[in-house]
């Protein structure tokens, strides 16, 4: 058997996790149905799975630049595996959904933030960011289709396969250098230092509109995935766990399409051409409205989900360069989980109480919608303003 290159390792490990990551979202929509917890519960734990990210993001950006980021994915992973351990314990599916979210969020920035030393130059950096989102949807993708598959035919083993799995990328991680980490970082003024992180991403045009548009994106993407567990029941009649995660699925398939295809279509020099295809994915979700049909259904999934990939991507590569240059490439993975699950979690919480409240799911997909058009506007906004200004890639804040 040929051993795996680095990044091959990489993308392979990262694709066995998130596999188990989107297999156990079904797994606890399962157990939530087997044990009778109301319908909103689901994206409850998401919040909480979500604000894990939130909490811990000034602390683990530091943690993967101190440390061999190879060793980070393995703590990481280690983690979430814990997490469903709990689980086969009887443990409550949102304190075992809370600890793979820990696991998650130490696992994030190394595996974004190591891609620049694998890499040589903008080019092979913006093809493992499109490799490795591509794997990562591809991971989804199936990952929910397992889940919803052995989910429905035995809890036990659904989750003995998790645990399996996670193992499995455990020991692909140690393939990947162990390239040293900068021991002179500290913890103890973790919290100012992550807001001067912040603050000078934030100043830095490219960045600034990354981390902006890496965040719409992702609330949209996280809403409108809540959102689907309650329109395909209501408005196409489907109930079963595998039926449900094949239609998600779809959004995968294109987002893994859409990734794919990013480097033909957009460069880092030419990341602002992304503000075209958020606004199409906007508009694309209004069409959830009138859409009765499961054929069409899944074409509006896959479409979002192309569409979804050209957006995020280059952004993605962009952010890296800058923050490889600047505050550290572990740390600005750091701000840009803070930023994206503070999307996220604000859009999953909003659905959250809506949920609960009885508002209608067509009045949240009009919502996320326009939540989305509104983020991509402000993008427009700071399209034009760096234009004017010459401030591309340059720091544009205002006194």
């Amino acid at each position: 058997m040929p051993r795996l290159s680095p990044l091959g390792a990489l993308f392979t490990a990262q694709f066995l996790s998130a596999f188990v990551d989107n297999m156990i979202l079904f797994v606890v929509l399962a157990i939530i149905k087997r044990d009778g917890y109301p319908d909103y519960y689901l994206p409850f734990i998401q919040s909480i799975f979500l604000a894990s990210y939130v909490v811990l993001s000034p602390w683990v950006g530091r943690f993967a630049d101190r440390n061999p980021k190879a060793r980070v994915l393995v703590i990481g992973n280690m983690i979430k595996t814990a997490g469903v351990v709990m689980l086969f314990a009887g443990c409550g599916p949102a304190l075992s959904y809370a600890a793979v979210g820990v696991g998650a969020v130490i696992y994030s920035p190394a595996k974004y933030g190591i891609l620049p030393s694998l890499t040589r130059g903008e080019d092979e950096l913006l093809r493992a960011n499109s490799g490795l989102e591509s794997y990562t949807i591809l991971a989804i993708l199936t990952g929910s289709m397992a889940g919803g598959f052995l989910a429905d035919f035995s809890i036990a083993l659904a989750l003995g396969v998790c645990v399996l799995l996670y193992v499995a990328s455990i020991g692909i991680n140690t393939v990947i250098p162990k390239f040293p980490g900068n021991r002179a970082i500290g913890y103890n003024n973790a919290i100012g230092e992550f807001y001067t992180d912040t603050m000078s991403l934030l100043r830095n045009a490219q960045s600034h509109y990354s981390l902006i548009g890496t965040g719409s994106f992702w609330m949209a993407a996280a809403v409108l995935r809540m959102i689907v567990f309650a329109w395909v029941p209501l408005t196409l009649g489907i109930t079963s766990g595998t039926s449900i995660s094949m239609i998600i699925a779809a959004t995968g398939v294109g987002i893994a399409v859409g990734a794919a295809i990013t480097p033909l279509l957009i460069s880092i020099k030419t990341y602002q051409r992304t503000l075209w295809f958020g606004l199409a994915m906007a508009i694309t979700i209004f069409s959830f409205l009138a859409i009765h049909n499961l054929t069409v259904a899944v074409i509006s999934l896959l479409l979002v989900g192309i569409l979804g990939g050209l957006y995020i991507v280059p952004m993605n590569a962009c952010l890296q360069q800058v923050g490889h240059l600047t505050v550290g490439a572990g740390k600005t993975i750091a701000v840009q989980n803070f930023m994206e699950n503070v999307f996220m979690f604000l859009g999953v919480g909003a659905y959250t109480v809506a949920a609960r409240s009885g508002v209608a799911v067509n009045t949240s997909l009009a919502a996320t919608g326009i939540s989305l058009l509104l983020l991509v506007g402000y993008l427009f906004y700071l399209t034009i303003r760096e234009n004017r200004d010459g401030c591309s890639g340059k720091d544009c804040s205002r006194p």
